[in-house]
């Protein structure tokens, strides 16, 4: 860390970072409680992982040990919430992890984890707005009701634009604008939709579980097959470990997958600034949905793989199809339904997110200073929301995407890793802070979510680390071009 003000890891103090929330057109209005925060976590944390990513680790690298999968990848989450929580508690500033990196590690660090958040999200709230315009097009084709080919997105053949998707950027886009609580009220509608869906599946799949099923219960390992060049995982590349499916390490392997279904967690960290009570209801905001998200996870893949053998999963729609092979059809509609209604807390709150670390950075001085203007009388800040929703839905309506999963993986693993640092460098530099929250076992547990993040982020393709690397190249650019010369820390405006 450094005070010296032209050092690119000068440091925002705690103190200043909390008195430019309450300048009057550049802070958040405050409407949400502990159990706004825990529906926004379970809303965004829920999404296609559940309902699909089961059948495809079960088949291809756990069998029915996937839900020992999802524990392992939930403790690797629980540690780097443990974390935030600590961080959302002392420093109850819009940001996240960029926020809580400008007070402990520095400027250029935090730079980077916001240009990394940017594109996590955005890339993110891109690939639901798409997945989830399939899952209508799907209905809507069941009601006899159909698209213009050209409408349905690049994906299917003839088509040149997703209207669909297009359409629910900038829906939710205006409600994000019109405020937090409006946001909170629709999102906890649809949250108790998703989870009644979900509860439907864990109930109702209990009828047709059979025991043999489940035997053997951690399948013999097998070697996977070899990958080649950037398609290997980088621990292949670099140290000659190749990553086993089925036997023990096989639910390690498959941890590094299922992480995707627990990402969004950290969005909730991003509404500090907007929580009434920040000290007592961002943890409970984070742990309380991380919590609720891990046991309907086991209880799913525990349901599915009792159902069907593990051989036999879907890869594309494993729960409705283990009801179709159980002889009910209408549950499978019901479960596509349930994906349909919940993506779209998914991709509100994953914008939500990007808005709120763009905005943090604008505040700052890193990116234009017109963007961390509120609305006057929605408390919001409306013109990153305008400008970014705009520019994903054009993404969304026009762009084929593919394969971004691991490359939102790893900037989430590096925003993890990044916090547990900060965690334990703000407790040295700043022993006299008050946390409300306090991480336990420090420096132990911050050091074991490195180690867990790395070792994920390890088992990823090099092809995403080298895509990754790219856009890390490119946001050093930016800030050594604009974001160093303007900073408000760098010109001495604060203090």
């Amino acid at each position: 860390m450094s005070t010296d003000l032209n050092s690119p890891f000068r440091t925002k103090s705690v103190e200043q970072s909390i008195r430019d929330t309450e300048e009057p057109e550049h802070g958040l209005r405050k409407s949400l409680s502990a159990w706004d925060l825990t529906v926004f976590g379970v809303g965004v944390i829920i999404g296609t992982g559940i309902f699909v990513l089961t059948g495809k680790v079960a088949k291809e690298s756990a069998g029915p040990a996937t839900a020992l999968a999802f524990v392992v990848a939930g403790v690797v989450c629980a540690l780097a919430a443990l974390c935030y929580a600590e961080f959302a508690c002392a420093v109850p500033v819009a940001g996240s992890a960029y926020t809580f990196s400008y007070a402990s590690l520095g400027e250029l660090p935090a730079w980077i984890i916001g240009w990394d958040l940017v594109l996590e999200f955005a890339l993110g709230t891109a690939v639901v707005a798409v997945g989830w315009s399939g899952y209508v097009r799907s209905l809507l084709d069941n009601a006899g009701w159909h698209l213009p080919a050209a409408l349905q997105g690049p994906d299917v053949s003839g088509g040149h634009f997703d209207l669909l998707a297009f359409l629910l950027v900038l829906v939710l886009t205006a409600i994000l604008v019109l405020g937090m609580k409006l946001s909170a009220r629709i999102t906890a509608v649809v949250v108790a939709i998703k989870v009644t869906v979900v509860l439907i599946v864990i109930i109702a799949g209990l009828f047709f579980i059979k025991s043999a099923n489940y035997h053997p219960f951690i399948p013999k390992a097998e070697p996977q097959a070899s990958g080649s060049g950037l398609n290997a995982p980088l621990i292949q590349l670099m140290f000659g470990y190749q990553p086993t499916n089925f036997g023990v390490m096989g639910i390690f392997t498959a941890a590094s997958v299922v992480f995707f279904a627990f990402i969004g967690f950290d969005v909730v960290a991003t509404a500090a600034e907007e929580t009434k009570r920040p000290q007592r209801d961002m943890p409970r905001g984070i742990l309380g949905s991380l919590v609720i998200c891990t046991v309907l996870y086991v209880a799913v893949s525990l349901v599915v793989t009792g159902m069907q053998n593990y051989r036999e999963l879907s890869v594309s729609a494993p729960l409705a199809d283990a009801f179709k092979a159980a002889g009910h059809p209408v549950y499978a509609g019901i479960i596509s339904f349930g994906a349909a209604v919940g993506l779209t807390t998914v991709c509100m709150i994953l914008l939500l997110g990007q808005t709120r670390v763009f905005f943090a950075m604008s505040r700052d001085g890193l990116l234009p200073r017109g963007f961390s203007k509120t609305h006057p009388k929605y408390g919001t800040p409306y013109r990153p929301t305008l400008l970014l929703g705009g520019i994903i839905a054009v993404v969304a309506g026009f762009t084929s995407i593919n394969e971004l999963a691991t490359l939102v993986n790893i900037g989430t693993l590096f925003a993890f890793v990044v916090v547990a640092l900060g965690v334990i460098l703000l407790r040295r530099s700043r022993p006299d802070l008050h946390r409300s929250f306090r991480t336990p076992l420090v420096p132990l547990v911050p050091i074991l979510s490195i180690l867990a993040s790395l070792w994920l982020m390890l088992n990823l393709p090099a092809e995403t680390w080298l895509r990754f690397g790219i856009w890390m190249v490119v946001g050093f650019g930016v800030y050594f071009l604009y974001g160093r010369g303007h900073s408000r820390l760098g010109r001495g405006e604060l203090g």
